[in-house]
């Protein structure tokens, strides 16, 4: 299309909307490339209780339905499609989706980042009836009962002492015979009376009727099999952000996250990546919505300076 958008939103999750709410308010064209529904990440997750302004807690879906129409009642259009490769040279960026080429004085890069799976039969199945990959976001749901924290990173490790306030029991399973995580983790671990630590093992099986009631973990040692009844599963083994269509186009970090700053800012002027996508210490909804404000905020400088 000949049209050229003000600021072009790839990506409708918390930040991406946001960004969209803060740009269609004062008075940009802007539109948002979403590949499958509102909301990203957030929309698969039960409840959120850890947002402002919800005292009882709000379902992930429908908050993301609620920033979607927030953002288009003041003009904000959505296009649902895939964004298969861009263009960021020039004063005028161009995007090719699976439904047409799309021209932008500027473009928020909102494409966010999966949880990494485990692999195994039945997860998607359980997602949400026994597996969880946020434990800030379904712990609650898990007081007084048994869950098992799989990895041994920073992630997992925050994890397993989120939950321990909370739960009967944890158990983290780690592939390896110590913790990745750094130092600061281990001693208030080792201390917290309900964790147990499941060293050189991997999770194998998940043991479920409706609702998951085990799991089969292997130790890699010795190949034996241990069935561990648990009420709930936190996978906590590091995310994958959506970037692989900006390799070499934008500054990537060793994990593929975006390297920006809160400025929102990346290498390539009047290009901005906001919400998970980014390196940042703490990827939450209440962070992603603040990035898309300082985005639209930094982009509305840039157009003012480039008078494009």
């Amino acid at each position: 299309m000949d049209h050229i958008f003000d600021i072009i939103i790839i990506g409708g999750g918390p930040a991406g909307y946001t960004a969209a709410l803060y740009a269609a308010r004062a008075g940009f064209d802007a539109v948002v490339l979403e590949r499958m529904a509102p909301g990203g990440q957030m929309a698969l997750t039960g409840e959120i209780d850890n947002y402002p302004g919800f005292d009882e807690g709000i379902n992930g879906f429908e908050l993301g339905m609620k920033m979607q129409k927030g953002a288009e009642r003041f003009g904000a259009k959505t296009l649902y499609t895939e964004v298969k490769s861009v263009e960021f040279t020039g004063d005028i960026k161009k995007i090719e989706a699976s439904v047409g080429v799309f021209l932008g004085k500027t473009v928020v890069i909102s494409t966010g980042a999966d949880p990494r799976r485990l692999g195994i039969s039945g997860e998607d199945k359980l997602l949400g009836r026994g597996v969880h990959y946020c434990a800030h976001c379904d712990g609650r749901f898990y007081k007084d009962k048994t869950v098992i924290v799989v990895g041994g990173g920073n992630s997992a490790a925050a994890d397993a002492l989120y939950l321990s306030r909370l739960a009967k029991k944890v158990f983290v399973v780690h592939r390896r015979d110590s913790l990745r995580a750094t130092k600061i983790y281990h001693e208030p671990l080792l201390k917290a009376d309900n964790v147990e630590f499941v060293w050189n093992s991997t999770v194998s099986e998940f043991i479920a009727n409706d609702k998951l009631t085990g799991i089969k973990v292997t130790n890699v040692n010795s190949g034996a099999v241990t069935e561990i009844p648990c009420n709930g599963v936190f996978v906590s083994i590091g995310r994958t952000p959506a970037t692989g269509f900006l390799a070499g186009i934008v500054r990537l970090d060793d994990n593929g996250y975006v390297i920006a700053d809160e400025s929102t800012r990346t290498n390539v002027d009047g290009v901005f990546a906001v919400g998970d996508v980014r390196t940042k210490a703490l990827r939450q909804v209440v962070t992603a919505v603040a990035d898309g404000a300082n985005a639209v905020h930094f982009a509305e400088e840039y157009l003012s300076e480039q008078k494009i």
